[in-house]
């Protein structure tokens, strides 16, 4: 199996990736920020239950369809950009609505946990990065291809959790002391709105 320097030099990278600006822990940092950091962690756990669908994609073949299809890849990608414009017009009819009464019209967590699965899948990218990414660190002698991808996607899902579970809890630090006022909160959703569609026109018009 692995040699313990390949899976301390892959969970490396993996804390680093996690670390770099990107679609998923932008938006768990949005979600924590205006919900608290309870809803970020709940986002998380999505995100991390999208990045088991994506390994699950690598090990049986299926991600190198988005690599090769373009319609496969821009059915996903226009499907997850649609969702962040729902999502950014839902922060814009929020207002100066505060996170109590927020939370209770999301009807409970696991909305915010179906929402981070959902942002995560409908994303192409993650699949052809996991496609390009895992591979590099398996190895013929190392034994059966796919278990290598899962353990792989594992230590990778891993990382993820420990990076953004600090960014929601920072995040939703910062946030309880902004929510404190109605034009703070007012802001505050203004800025998830445009951080929403701005993702949304980056998804969009990415490639493959």
């Amino acid at each position: 199996m692995f040699h313990p320097s390949t899976l301390l030099l892959f969970f490396t990278a993996s804390l680093l990736l996690a670390l770099a600006p990107g679609p998923d822990n932008i938006f768990v940092m949005t979600q924590s920020a205006i919900k608290g950091r309870v809803v970020g962690l709940v986002v998380t756990l999505g995100l991390c239950t999208g990045l088991i669908v994506h390994t699950s994609a690598v090990a049986l073949g299926i991600a190198a369809v988005f690599q090769t299809s373009a319609t496969a890849f821009n059915l996903l990608k226009f499907a997850g950009a649609a969702y962040l414009l729902y999502l950014a017009w839902g922060a814009i009819r929020a207002g100066t609505e505060s996170p109590l009464q927020a939370n209770a019209r999301e009807h409970g967590l696991f909305r915010f946990y179906l929402r981070g699965i959902f942002m995560n899948v409908t994303n192409p990218k993650v699949s052809i990065f996991f496609l390009a990414f895992l591979p590099q660190f398996t190895h013929v002698e190392f034994g059966h291809l796919p278990l290598q991808i899962g353990i792989l996607g594992g230590l990778f899902i891993l990382a993820t959790m420990i990076v953004f579970g600090a960014l929601s809890l920072f995040a939703g630090v910062l946030g309880h002391w902004l929510r404190r006022s109605d034009n703070v909160n007012k802001w505050l959703n203004r800025t998830a709105a445009a951080v929403f569609a701005s993702l949304a026109l980056k998804l969009a018009m990415s490639g493959r």
